[in-house]
């Protein structure tokens, strides 16, 4: 990638700015999120409102993050960011308000999660974009790494201090702490100099035919590399196991092993625990020279994990744990990899919308892999949706592995993917 390698050599002091801008973003966002489940949980007790928050909060990622992409690779990246977090942190602000006058209802609820999540559509692809153009290719995946430990970090610590606040402060007062965390981000951030993507020439202003012909151009782009096709749905194969497999692990757990509350909180903790590990090893380490044979390390480690974990009887729940663990620890060395692929190969101008389409096509998988899971698991037991994931996992890998447009998918992009005629900007 062109624009890589003139990076200056004293990127890290701006980057891990930008990277702890984020963290604080990132952090009163959790807050938020937990504050309003928990709250809907106790308020409501049904779940057919938190099945419906949850397709709230998904479905703009699906929609919205193919527009989102266009829109960033014609815009400046720093200038997304800092809006969105702006009308995630301002709209949030507005309903603490409602909520401290007691005027709260639950389509307002509705209407914060789905202006959230489309400010996240925008926000995460112009991150994950900016990264590209500030760290050197060969320390991507050790960001990678270090950005799935601080996920993995944020999940185990913001459900307990989300938990004390809402205590503390109630609902309000922990939406108003998101408020100033997101204010933390935004001035850290206006500091901090973000690179933009090189482009030939000017761009004409964004407007609806200019959005749908760079939507043609990111296709194309992604259409006429075969390699990226390839991982893109070894991706979405493993994204169609394993979505099920989280969403299943209360009712292993309760039905399975017979466990209560606290043996699955135990299982969540574990896994956390387990990829915060593995984002710093990764960090540290970065991975195999070729980030894909990373990839197949952790994708084999877990289709083996899933495979075990479908043979054990009701009395093993001291072997699930380690499971556990393991599946958590190899998390970081897939998703870390995979972004930083894409990162280091697909050019800068395209990232935002390769990044929002694989994002897009990721998440459709979601709703396509419970809805088979589902039945599935009531037809044959729990168990058996383990060993089918597990499966799938060990068959995505051997793909990958034979064919050779993914295995030598790093640095051959220019001979695999044509130059999209200009006509699509």
């Amino acid at each position: 990638m062109m624009q890589n390698n003139t990076i200056s050599a004293n990127w890290k002091k701006p980057f891990f700015a930008f990277w702890i801008s984020q963290a604080f973003s990132l952090f009163g966002s959790s807050l938020v999120q937990f504050a309003l489940v928990w709250w809907l949980t106790k308020t409501t007790g049904s779940a057919s409102i938190l099945a419906t928050a949850s397709a709230v909060a998904v479905i703009p990622e699906i929609i919205v993050s193919p527009f989102a992409g266009a829109i960033i690779d014609r815009s400046n990246r720093k200038r997304v960011m800092i809006l969105a977090d702006a009308i995630i942190a301002i709209a949030t602000i507005i309903l603490a308000v409602v909520f401290y006058f007691g005027a709260v209802q639950i389509w307002q609820i509705y209407l914060l999660m789905f202006v959230r999540s489309v400010g996240g559509a925008f926000h995460y692809p112009a991150e994950q974009a900016s990264i590209s153009l500030m760290v050197p290719e060969k320390h991507l995946s050790r960001i990678a790494g270090l950005n799935q430990a601080l996920y993995g970090s944020i999940n185990i610590i913001a459900p307990p201090a989300g938990a004390l606040l809402l205590e503390l402060l109630d609902v309000q007062g922990t939406m108003a702490v998101d408020f100033v965390t997101a204010f933390i981000a935004i001035s850290i951030l206006l500091f901090i100099h973000i690179p933009q993507p090189e482009t030939e020439g000017e761009r004409e202003p964004i407007s609806v035919p200019s959005l749908f012909a760079d939507l043609k151009g990111g296709f194309l782009y992604i259409l006429n590399w075969k390699g990226l096709i390839a991982l893109i749905g070894i991706a979405m194969v493993f994204k169609l196991a394993l979505s099920p497999a989280f969403s299943l692990l209360p009712l292993l757990v309760s039905k399975h092993f017979n466990g209560e509350a606290a043996q699955f909180a135990l299982v969540e903790s574990i896994s956390g625990i387990g990829v915060v590990i593995g984002g710093l090893i990764l960090g540290v380490w970065g991975g195999f020279k070729k980030r894909i044979w990373t990839m197949w390390m952790s994708l084999s480690s877990i289709g083996l994990c899933l495979l075990w974990v479908s043979t054990m009887q009701p009395s093993q729940f001291s072997l699930f744990l380690p499971a556990m663990f393991l599946f958590g620890f190899m998390v970081p060395f897939i998703d870390g990899p995979f972004i930083a692929i894409i990162q280091a190969n697909v050019s800068p101008e395209f990232q935002g919308r390769v990044l929002t389409m694989t994002t897009s096509l990721l998440w459709l998988t979601t709703p396509i892999g419970l809805g088979i899971a589902g039945p599935v698991a009531d037809a044959f037991g729990i168990p058996i949706w383990y060993a089918i994931a597990g499966s799938l996992c060990l068959a995505g890998m051997l793909v990958g592995i034979l064919l050779p447009q993914v295995r030598n998918i790093e640095g051959n992009n220019e001979k695999t993917v044509p130059e999209v005629s200009a006509s699509v900007d």
